[in-house]
């Protein structure tokens, strides 16, 4: 089985427990990290925003508070996650789809902006996915992406490391009901690039306006890329009137 087909079946085991999970096993931090990414992107009231592997939706919903005029699209390739976020409920202007961030079935240049949260690290081709998501947005559009980092403070590396490793499996497995999994997300930071490098591929991929935001110390970080503006088109020289 692919890497891909192993996840997505991974998090349809999960999904039952995932929010539970995530708010024991961050203290509810992750919710406030999630308010953070919205608020980087400073929508407009009809803004049209995709939500990338939007997983239960949370991230999702709290797009649609801030856009209520606009429309808020969450994809993600989990069924099982999918059918957990539309029992949620939320705001009407909330609609959610089967999709695989690699391959987006959507037209270029179709949303004001895009969100991705705790969800890279499973991607298996970031500049791919990066590429597909500047596809999507129009010129101008900005992505934020949240995910856990490597503080680069060695000794809250120390600590941090030894509670996303060590603790981290433990508590997932216990309240989220399996062990395998709550395994496999901490080992997927491992060989995911920094804040530093992981800005470079936005830069590379679509993105050439990109900032990083530390939270807590590295613990998680923010990435904020922008596309390419529109070019703009100089005016006309106006006409020397014919009674100069």
């Amino acid at each position: 089985m692919d890497k891909g087909s192993a996840v997505r079946e991974m998090f349809d085991r999960i999904a039952g427990r995932y929010d539970v999970a995530n708010t024991i096993m961050t203290g509810g931090v992750d919710a406030l990290w999630r308010r953070q990414a919205a608020g980087c992107l400073a929508l407009a009231a009809d803004a049209r925003v995709l939500d990338l592997c939007c997983g239960t939706g949370a991230l999702t919903r709290e797009l649609a508070r801030r856009a209520p005029q606009g429309r808020v699209t969450g994809v993600d390739f989990s069924p099982r996650m999918l059918a957990v976020a539309a029992a949620h409920g939320g705001p009407p202007n909330v609609t959610y789809e089967h999709a695989d961030v690699l391959h987006l079935p959507f037209g270029s240049a179709t949303f004001d902006a895009a969100t991705m949260a705790f969800s890279m690290r499973n991607v298996t081709d970031i500049g791919a996915c990066l590429r597909e998501v500047a596809r999507v947005l129009r010129p101008g559009g900005s992505f934020v992406n949240l995910e856990v980092g490597k503080p680069a403070n060695p000794w809250l590396r120390l600590l941090f490391f030894a509670y996303f490793y060590q603790v981290i499996p433990t508590l997932g497995g216990m309240v989220g009901g399996d062990w395998a999994a709550y395994r496999y997300l901490p080992q997927s930071l491992v060989n995911f690039p920094d804040a530093n490098a992981l800005a470079a591929l936005f830069k590379e991929n679509g993105f050439p306006h990109t900032r990083t935001i530390a939270l807590m110390g590295g613990v998680a970080y923010l990435h904020v890329g922008t596309t390419q503006p529109r070019p703009v088109v100089p005016a006309e020289p106006l006409l020397a009137s014919a009674l100069s």
